[in-house]
């Protein structure tokens, strides 16, 4: 078990707890449950049944309760690094953690990239979400890179085509394996989305137009990422079907909620049953779930993975800068919302400005503590599980 800095006491402490608990029949994080009954003789006697937490709770729970609110508040912001500043953003805004880019790979070597996602995580009291959409054909971050890997990934799609489920499984086991090696610990990955309109922005990138083969394509990708510890994100939440691209505008998709409950949820539920870590919502106006708020935004649109897909992972925002928000809202105000809809990580955003916002927000009542509580710890307990703490 990894585990940094102020917070290695408390992780020790847990263990030390849990193995003691195993020596005498009690924990702290157990709860015992008594039911009265009767011995031979006719004494009074109390049987007990223990409950015990999941390890991840257990942990989440304990370094939950040693960090300030403005600790809490950094581990929801998932930003691009900033030139010059990784490090220092680090400390002043106590990120959850960095996605890179493209940028940040170009003229670095293997051990080059290491070395950088080392200092990053050096100087963070809680070990870094490290990302990047490395989904193969159209968007790369890693491969593209020649001193990384020889040629870049394929897309799915492609892979597929060429050399079925078994050139599947090698491509992503070879990805999750070269990502992991550098120190990334999430990929931006599997898109859910289903579409076989050509003309739709989504093609290239989607995996095919039958919600089975996606659904088989995204259970592959998450069981093979959970065995190389390599955290998932499903996207895009609720499926882009062939709508238009929010990186330029705001989209609009007038179909009806049981078309989506019908084709584009079906390899959303996929990987929650497989185990996925993390859903991304994307920035489509579902107009029959809530006209008024992208989905991104959109307290409706999260209930719907909450209470009817049964989630209880990490859910984050498509990129709060791309130009759907940006029309629609201010910095300030979309991370404010995004939060206070139910969004546990706000991705890729202007933390300069949205940090100060939810922070502000929490303090004066806006965003509820709790609900600032529930996602760190949703968070914390994904770390947890990528073998980070």
């Amino acid at each position: 078990m990894k585990i940094t800095k102020r917070f290695s006491a408390i992780a020790l402490a847990a263990v030390m707890l849990s193995s003691l608990a195993s020596c005498s029949g009690g924990s702290s994080s157990s709860q015992n449950i008594a039911s009265s009954g009767a011995s031979p003789s006719g004494a009074s006697v109390v049987e007990t049944t223990e409950v015990t937490k999941p390890p991840e709770t257990d942990i989440a729970d304990k370094l939950l309760s040693e960090m300030t609110l403005e600790e809490k508040v950094g581990q929801m912001f998932y930003s691009a690094a900033p030139a010059g500043a990784g490090e220092e953003w680090i400390t002043k805004y106590h990120m959850g953690g960095y996605v890179l880019f493209g940028n940040d790979f170009d003229g670095k070597s293997a051990d080059d990239v290491r070395a950088m996602i080392q200092g990053y995580q050096m100087r963070s009291k809680v070990p870094l979400l490290i990302g990047v959409d490395e989904e193969g054909g159209t968007v790369l971050r890693v491969s593209y890179h020649e001193q990384l890997r020889s040629s870049g990934f394929d897309s799915p799609k492609n892979v597929y085509q060429s050399g079925g489920w078994e050139a599947i499984d090698a491509t992503e086991t070879e990805k999750a394996e070269l990502l992991t090696s550098l120190g990334i610990n999430v990929n931006n990955a599997p898109v859910c989305d289903i579409t076989s309109n050509p003309d739709s922005f989504i093609y290239d990138r989607s995996f095919s137009g039958d919600p089975d083969e996606v659904s088989t394509f995204v259970k592959k990708v998450v069981d093979i990422c959970k065995d190389k510890k390599l955290g998932t994100v499903l996207k895009h939440f609720p499926g882009y079907g062939d709508n238009t691209d929010t990186h330029e505008d705001m989209s609009y998709d007038s179909r009806p909620l049981d078309d989506f409950r019908n084709r584009d949820f079906i390899p959303f539920k996929a990987g929650i049953e497989a185990g996925a870590d993390s859903i991304m919502v994307a920035h489509n106006i579902m107009a029959d779930v809530d006209a008024d708020y992208p989905a991104s935004l959109s307290k409706k649109v999260h209930d719907i993975i909450r209470n009817e897909l049964g989630f209880d992972g990490v859910i984050m925002t498509d990129d709060l800068a791309m130009q759907a928000i940006a029309k629609y809202t201010g910095a300030e105000a979309a991370a404010v919302t995004a939060a206070k809809c139910g969004n546990d990580i706000l991705c890729c955003t202007d933390v300069e400005a949205q940090y100060p916002a939810v922070l502000e927000a929490v303090k004066n009542g806006d965003i509820p503590q709790e609900q600032i509580d529930a996602s760190v710890k949703r968070i914390l307990k994904w770390k947890h599980n990528l073998g980070l703490i």
